[in-house]
């Protein structure tokens, strides 16, 4: 097996390490355990597939800085699982959370840097993107109430409407400003998540967040909308075209 079909694996066990690391500072529960390890397991066989179907031959510094973000995401989750039943230190979580949002900034820039970029990258890192803020609100949910799960449900949610909606699985022109969105409500996420902010400046700038995720989503359903009805208009203009030429 090649050392890119070994990445999958070699990330797997270093998030394993980190738990047993995070777990000698602030003990996991058993759901943070499972949570944690379903993370691994679940990431780690999606990205083996992803490398397979685009018959990949190397793994790349890009891809390899959002495995790192993917370790941290799931030991965010553990913390998160675990805070449900027993207290777990806040500046903990902050700084793995915190890591993570500037390593986004990273790969990214390795890839353009390098010359580097590919569909499975960009999807892997806004997979990793996706889940770190579901768990992040997740957490801030249990103080503020569980409407801030929405930040974290949102991309979930329009990936499920593809499922109904064929036209919502079209795929969209990059956009520069979800990517500051994402950044935005992660920051906001972990300013919250700190303890360190006015229970009230904490509520402002989740709502603030929500605010730019619900208008960035909803710019991209509307312009997924604007484009289906212009298929179907100029599908119905051809066969009109043809009805009146067929003889």
């Amino acid at each position: 097996m090649s050392m890119v079909h070994l990445a999958p694996l070699l990330s797997a066990l270093a998030g394993v390490a980190g738990l047993l690391v995070v777990n000698g500072v602030a003990a996991l529960s058993a759901a943070g355990w499972i949570t944690g390890s379903a993370y691994l397991v679940v990431s780690g066989v999606l990205l083996a597939r992803g490398l397979r179907r685009a018959e990949a031959e190397s793994f790349g510094w890009p891809n390899a800085v959002t495995a790192a973000r993917s370790t941290l995401t799931a030991l965010v989750t553990a913390l998160v699982a675990t805070s449900f039943t027993d207290p777990i230190p806040a500046p903990l979580l902050v700084a793995l959370t915190t890591t993570a949002l500037i390593l986004d900034a990273v790969d990214g820039w390795l890839a353009r840097r390098t010359r580097t970029e590919t569909a499975l990258g960009a999807r892997f890192d806004m997979e990793v993107d996706a889940f770190l803020l579901l768990a992040l609100s997740a957490y801030v949910a249990q103080d503020l109430g569980w409407w801030v799960l929405t930040i974290g449900v949102l991309r979930y949610a329009f990936v499920a409407a593809g499922w109904a909606l064929p036209w919502m699985r079209a795929t969209l022109p990059p956009r520069y400003w979800r990517k500051v969105v994402t950044a935005v409500a992660g920051i906001a996420l972990v300013a919250a998540a700190s303890g360190l902010l006015p229970g009230v400046t904490d509520l402002g700038i989740v709502v603030f967040a929500l605010a730019l995720l619900l208008e960035s989503f909803g710019r991209d359903v509307l312009w997924l909308f604007v484009r289906r009805r212009r298929a179907a208009s100029r599908a119905g203009g051809v066969h009109s075209t043809k009805a009146r030429t067929t003889p």
